[in-house]
């Protein structure tokens, strides 16, 4: 008999599949919740060409995060960017 807790040396294929199933199912519910965007897509949604994203950037305006050597803004952020803006 397999143990289904652990997919082992003898395990079953369905075993392996209900093994991914269950692992991708919460980090596929914690992506949806959080929206990050590339530059070059945040320049698209602040209508804003990217080097003017990165300018915005390094003077302290706006934050990102760095991964894997790629800018990632959150979409919240940038909701809230142009909320507050008064141009």
């Amino acid at each position: 008999m397999v143990n289904t807790q652990y997919a082992g040396y003898k395990a079953t294929k369905a075993s392996y599949t209900a093994d991914a199933e269950e692992t991708l199912e919460p980090s596929a519910t914690l992506f949806n919740n959080l929206i990050w965007l590339t530059t070059e897509e945040a320049a698209e949604f602040l209508r804003k060409s990217s080097h003017a994203l990165r300018q915005m950037l390094y003077k302290g305006k706006i934050s990102a995060r760095k991964v894997h050597g790629r800018l990632y803004f959150k979409k919240s952020e940038l909701h809230e960017l142009i909320d507050t803006s008064f141009y």
